[in-house]
């Protein structure tokens, strides 16, 4: 019963791991329309900046007084500072394989970019070396995974040899 049990602990992480390439490439293309859209509102709020004769500092400085411009320089603060950790993911999934991605779960945590790319994603059967290798890892991570919770259930209930 163990055994047939860590098998389907192995199959189930096969298929959940073996998924994870094509979502983090989804998720990669998603990021991508983030960060495009992030930076033209950058750049409108620079040329903006410009026409005044400011920096982005000197704007962003100039942006209170009033409860609508405190509130909108924060937001302005909030848009450039996800641009940039978004650029930074952006440019390390990019140049990663879909073999490295397995090991990069920690790029993928917008979570707009996260949920938006889940409510689209549909499984499919992994046809590529990185699908076929993420499946494989994932089995044995759920084979190992199983078989240590089910052994650590029921170590109290084994029958101890007497001698």
């Amino acid at each position: 019963m163990i055994k047939i049990l860590t098998l389907a602990g192995g199959i189930a992480g096969g298929a959940a791991l073996s998924q994870y390439p094509e979502f983090s490439q989804q998720y990669t293309q998603r990021l991508a329309g983030q960060v495009d859209t992030l930076a033209e509102i950058g750049a409108d709020f620079d040329a903006s900046a410009l026409r005044s004769g400011l920096t982005r500092t000197q704007a962003l400085a100039q942006m209170t007084g009033t409860q609508f411009l405190n509130d909108r320089h924060d937001d302005m603060q909030r848009v450039f500072t996800r641009h940039v950790i978004l650029s930074e993911n952006l440019t390390a999934l990019r140049t990663a394989s879909p073999m490295a991605r397995l090991a990069m779960p920690h790029r993928l945590t917008d979570t707009e970019t996260f949920t938006n790319t889940w409510a689209d994603y549909n499984p499919a059967m992994p046809l590529t070396l990185s699908g076929g290798i993420a499946a494989l890892a994932g089995f044995l991570g759920g084979w190992a995974a199983t078989g240590v919770v089910l052994s650590l259930l029921l170590w109290p209930f084994k029958r101890r040899k007497t001698v």
